[in-house]
């Protein structure tokens, strides 16, 4: 459904009803679709300590920095 923003505002009440039941509202200025309004929906789901165990590897030497490295960043040559 489009809606032009005018009628948005006079219905925001009404338009939110409808979102929150599933229906995508467009919301339109001059003719052309600026926004849309749909229903709020929770992503998030609870972090479970150790999820990525074996899915990640990490170099032996991934914590030094090589010296070709820190003498780029000293300004030595």
């Amino acid at each position: 459904m489009i809606v032009n923003i005018y009628q948005a505002k006079s219905q925001l009440s009404r338009l939110v009803e409808r979102a929150a039941a599933g229906e995508d509202i467009i919301i339109g200025k001059a003719g052309r679709p600026v926004a849309r309004l749909v229903a709020y929906v929770e992503h998030r789901q609870p972090r479970a300590p150790g999820a990525l165990e074996g899915k990640i590897w990490f170099a032996d030497d991934f914590a030094e920095t090589p010296s070709w490295l820190l003498d780029a960043f000293e300004g030595r040559e």
